[in-house]
């Protein structure tokens, strides 16, 4: 995702946001907002060890300012705004690494190894079994018995045949952003691991991180979770015991789902089968895409 102004093209940023704990001083952002968030993770206290360290470094909050530096690249900023030709800024990331390596030891990349690290996550491709357990997950957080889909405006009933899923105890539907953000964070953590695929390892890791902040649960649910043992927040808690519930469905009904895929895959290209069966909402839902079930 890149944004630009006149004369200058922003191709390559991280987008990073921070907030308090919850309470009176904190306004909560909308759930649209927070979706465009990729992961959530929590900034939490050291401990008193390491605290103690910190406390006694006197020069930590300037480590990383570096004045030539910083004017440089304001100047470059404000180049295309007043008319003038836009400055390479290459060659000012080269000098302020350079700054970084000499005060901190820290190698910085370049621009092309940046591109060459994302080109290398880009081709790690998904193992079937990682991909049916992502199916799961979504199919668990979109579906609906009796209206079709989540909405955060219609409750499921009381005693509804699917209870034991993830679909009654969330509000909220699953946003097309949900898959993007597991999958190339994913990807990412299959690279720095040095695996060959993104595996059901890597989305069991990631999908609490990108669950968190984006889960409207039933109130029950939190309440079951509130006061279990835990060293994160409540809603990181709730999605990682969210994960660890489709993952032991996934590793029973593994070898039924991984055939009823199959066996959808072979109905669209005109194979004359039975449609897949279960009691799982992925079966309801790959039925609807055969068009055995109304849309």
């Amino acid at each position: 995702m890149g944004v630009s102004q006149p004369g200058l093209d922003y191709d390559e940023f991280c987008l990073f946001a921070t907030a308090n704990y919850q309470d009176q001083g904190t306004n909560t952002l909308v759930p649209p907002l927070l979706d465009r968030f990729d992961i959530v993770v929590e900034s939490k206290h050291p401990g008193a060890n390491i605290a103690s360290v910190i406390g006694q470094s006197s020069a930590r909050e300037n480590l990383l300012r570096h004045a030539d530096s910083e004017g440089a690249f304001l100047d470059a900023l404000l180049r295309p705004r007043n008319g003038r030709k836009a400055v390479d800024v290459e060659p000012l990331h080269r000098g302020f690494a350079k700054v970084v390596h000499e005060r901190c030891g820290v190698v910085l990349l370049s621009r092309a190894q940046r591109q060459a690290v994302r080109q290398e996550i880009a081709a790690l491709t998904m193992t079937l079994e990682a991909n049916a357990l992502l199916r799961m997950v979504l199919a668990e957080l979109s579906f609906c018995c009796k209206y079709g889909q989540k909405r955060s405006s219609e409750v499921c009933d009381e005693g509804c045949h699917y209870t034991n899923y993830l679909c009654y105890e969330v509000r909220n539907c699953a946003s097309n952003r949900l898959p993007g953000s597991v999958y190339r964070y994913a990807q990412a953590l299959a690279w720095w691991c040095g695996s060959p695929h993104v595996d059901v390892e890597h989305i069991r890791t990631i999908l609490p991180y990108a669950l968190a902040h984006r889960t409207q649960w039933r109130e029950s649910y939190l309440l079951a979770r509130e006061h279990e043992r835990r060293q994160e927040p409540l809603l990181l808690h709730a999605a990682r015991h969210a994960t660890a519930a489709v993952l032991h469905r996934f590793h029973e009904q593994r070898h039924d789902i991984l055939a009823s895929l199959g066996t959808a895959a072979r109905v669209l290209d005109g194979d004359d089968l039975p449609p897949p069966q279960g009691d799982h909402p992925l079966y309801s839902e790959i039925r609807r895409d055969l068009g055995l079930e109304p849309v």
